[in-house]
């Protein structure tokens, strides 16, 4: 994997060799370079790696997945900012079967750096919507769902959302006497 810096270098350096290949009529060479250039510019906005970690996640293997990952080494100076959002987004993801914390700030670190596309963004909203939710943080987590629902203009993720919702609104149905005492012994007098 090169730096982000150096691919920007050699495609700048490859494009002026195609504008040398037009200037000396050679145009089927030129052409060629300067698609060779536009694929180190494709890599600059868009890293490899997490391409390829993003089709091994696509088949649901997280193992695979993660090995792409590791070979980024140092993901604040190889990656450019969207691309170290996508990193984390793509490090909660995995982290999220085994590890609530550390998904959490990994999804956290991800909405801060900025992720491209909205549903990806109502994605790592919506799964820390359902972090929050774990730890008993209800408002937190209705702030994030909300949040999540309005990025979601496609309505790719509603069904996830909907379920959330109904999820929050069984663990806080009138059944429940999480309030005062005066509302748990008004729940004991009705039960008589």
């Amino acid at each position: 994997m090169f730096n982000k810096n150096i691919k920007l270098v050699l495609a700048i350096l490859i494009f002026a060799y195609a504008i040398y290949q037009f200037v000396e009529g050679l145009i089927g060479n030129g052409i060629m370079f300067l698609l060779l250039s536009g694929i180190f510019v494709f890599l600059y906005f868009k890293n490899e790696f997490i391409l390829l970690a993003f089709l091994k996640l696509r088949k649901q293997d997280f193992i695979g997945a993660d090995k792409w990952l590791q070979r980024i080494k140092n993901p604040t100076s190889a990656l450019t900012r969207k691309q170290q959002g996508y990193y984390n987004f793509l490090k909660g993801i995995m982290v999220s079967q085994t590890n609530m914390n550390e998904a959490e700030k990994f999804f956290k670190n991800a909405v801060s750096l900025g992720l491209s596309m909205d549903h990806d963004m109502a994605m790592a909203k919506l799964n820390l919507a359902g972090i929050a939710f774990s730890k008993r943080r209800k408002q937190e987590a209705q702030r994030l769902l909300s949040e999540a629902q309005k990025l979601d203009k496609r309505d790719m993720l509603a069904d996830q959302i909907k379920m959330m919702k109904d999820q929050m609104k069984r663990a806080t149905g009138p059944n429940q006497h999480y309030g005062s005492p005066t509302s748990i012994r008004q729940g004991r007098k009705s039960r008589r």
